[in-house]
This record gives C-alpha cells, structure tokens and sequence, in this order.
C-alpha cells in the first residue's frame, strides 16, 4: 500500500488569531484520512462553522449595544438587576414593545429603566399588561392618559396590582377620592404608597396639629400631593415656621393646605422676611400664590403707599 497526500493547503490559508488559535481555528486545520477505493492517505479540511447568534460573547454586546440604544446605564442595569446578563434580547426587545403599545415614546425608555433596571426583564403578560388593565379598567383612566401616568411614575410598573395597587385605590375612594375628586393622571403617583406605613402616618400627622379628621380630609382632597410629602423633610419644618416665624393660624392652613407644596427655603422664607421688613402682613395665599415679579410690584406698589398694609 502506497501512502501519500493527495493535497496540502499551505500554512497561509489556515486562519489564525491575533493571539491564540480557538476552537473554531482548529477545527480548519487539516485531519488525515484514508480513501476506501484506493487507499491513499488524504488530508481534508472541515469547512468552519457558520456564525451564528448563539455566541455568548456576541449576544451580551448586542444587548449593551441595545441599553445604549435606549439612552440606558449598562452599568447601572447590571448592577441592579443581575438577570440581564441571562435575558435574550428578544425578551428585552418584547418589553419595549409593551410600552410602546401603550403610547410611551422610545425616548421616555432611558428614564423609566434607569429608575427601574428590573424592568428589562419582566414579562409583559404578567407584569406590565395587569398593571395597564388596572389603571383602565379599574381606575377609570382614557388610553392616553395611562401614558401620562406612566411617565409621572414609573414605578407603577413595578407594584403589585393585588397585593399594592388594589387596596390603595379602595383606601382612596373611601377617603374621598370619587366623582369629582377621582384618581386622575395626576394623582396615580398615590397609588404606589402603602397605606399602613406611608398614607394614615400623614393624616395621622395632620391630625396631630389641630385639625378634624373631616378637615384632614377635605385638605389632602383640594391637595393630593400633602400624600406624597415627607412628614421629616416637608411638613415639620414647614408647620414650625409656619407656627412659630409667621405666627400663622391654623385656619390659613384649612383655606390654603397649598402651602405645604413650596419650598421653605426657596420661596416662603424669602417671601416672609421681606413682608417683615416693611413691615407688611398678607395672608399666606396671596404671599405664596403670585409670581416673584408680581411678588415683586406688589411689595414695591405698597412701599410706596404710605400706611400700606397689604400688598
């Protein structure tokens, strides 16, 4: 028997790597056989195998090229939420068409996954389209003002429709929250607080100063966003000043529960101090309510008015 090559490729068509052969380098390299008919030692070549998605390597930089598509932190997101590196890009493609059949434009994306990087890899059918019929069917909302909503508050998504949602939206309409004062696009921020920990605190709170529990209620009714207000960071230091630098009345407060939603630092304190200064005294509406440059002329009209003592 006569053993020979019938054919050798030479050593430059043999792919090589910057650094090391691969796997898929190796597999070109020629494997001696033996034809059957003549017996001659043959070198063949396997053809390389076709490229395909299946490359982790390869999928996990399409799905950060995708996050970055989306105006998204890749860092962020695979920080918080570890799943993203298991996730297809089908998957993360499906959740933005979910929100996209909702109305929410793809630049509004980079905000809300950002907050909420567990997002990304939900299910629509059981995560997002529950919390969609909720605020429709339940809420009462109009198809675009669900986007509205989302917007506002994206952690809407990521709440329970059973265990959060549900029993917030009954806490609410007990209290009042109905026919002219129904939840709105507006005022579905509320729907994300426990009620227990975060809602009765408040009205708790507020009952505490002084007031009813029917005036309590008429207040946070005519100004939904006391229910969103920290009792440390926004109604103490506040009702102190209030209370204690303006000598304010309870009353003003019942009339005007508004006052709460300024900044002290920014607007009420600077406002205040120059009515004491020229020695003006306003209800606490008309000090807050008008634009600085009104705020402005008034202060400067009654200055010149001798004896003013309003603005």
């Amino acid at each position: 028997m006569i053993i020979r090559f019938m054919h050798v490729l030479p050593q430059a068509s043999i792919p090589q790597s910057p650094q090391h052969p691969t796997k898929t380098h190796l597999k070109t390299l020629q494997k001696p056989s033996i034809n059957p008919k003549n017996g001659v030692l043959t070198a063949t070549t396997d053809p390389p195998p076709p490229l395909t998605t299946t490359d982790s390597g390869l999928l996990f930089r399409k799905k950060i090229l995708y996050l970055k598509s989306l105006k998204v932190n890749p860092t962020k997101a695979l920080q918080k939420n570890p799943n993203f590196r298991s996730t297809s890009l089908q998957t993360l493609k499906s959740v933005e068409n979910c929100l996209s059949s909702m109305g929410i434009e793809r630049s509004q994306f980079g905000r809300i996954f950002d907050m909420y990087p567990q997002l990304l890899t939900s299910d629509p059918h059981t995560d997002l389209y529950p919390v969609f019929d909720f605020l429709l069917a339940d809420v009462g909302l109009q198809f675009y003002d669900v986007r509205k909503s989302i917007i506002r508050c994206p952690r809407l998504l990521i709440c329970s429709v059973e265990d959060q949602l549900k029993p917030t939206l009954w806490f609410l309409k007990k209290l009042g929250f109905v026919g002219p004062n129904r939840i709105t696009s507006q005022t579905t921020t509320l729907l994300v607080s426990n009620v227990r920990t975060t809602l009765m605190p408040k009205l708790d709170y507020l009952m505490g100063l002084g007031f009813e529990y029917e005036q309590v209620v008429n207040m946070v009714l005519r100004s939904p966003g006391l229910l969103t207000f920290s009792i440390e960071n926004n109604f103490k230091p506040k009702f102190d000043y209030f209370l204690n630098e303006m000598k304010g009345d309870l009353g003003d407060l019942k009339r005007f529960p508004q006052y709460f939603s300024y900044s002290l630092e920014g607007k009420i304190v600077p406002r205040h101090r120059l009515l004491v200064d020229h020695g003006l005294n306003v209800p606490v509406w008309e000090m807050l309510m008008v634009s600085d440059g009104e705020f402005t002329a008034r202060l400067i009209e009654a200055r010149l008015k001798l004896g003013g003592k309003r603005l």
